[in-house]
């Protein structure tokens, strides 16, 4: 499963990220590289619990806006969460 996610540069050079197909899936990292870990294991952790409770598992998003009121830095890029999880 691939999904699309977007991270945004906070102002103490942290950075947010979530992923719109999964509503309220946010998490952040120190770096770009750690915010994608994080929300690789987020997004991993929301399937499984959609498979806990029998919802269904929502398509992808892939088409998103960006707000780029409060950051001069922004990125769009996708992930791969394992089927494994989403179908334990």
């Amino acid at each position: 499963m691939t999904y699309t996610v977007a991270l945004y540069r906070e102002a103490d050079g942290r950075y947010s990220v979530s992923v719109p197909a999964l509503k309220g899936c946010h998490t952040w990292g120190y770096n770009i590289a750690h915010a994608l870990e994080m929300v690789h294991e987020a997004a991993s952790g929301y399937l499984d619990v959609l498979v806990e409770e029998g919802d269904p598992i929502p398509e992808d998003t892939p088409d998103i806006a960006l707000d780029m009121a409060e950051t001069d830095e922004a990125f769009v890029c996708k992930i791969s969460v394992s089927e494994v999880a989403a179908v334990a």
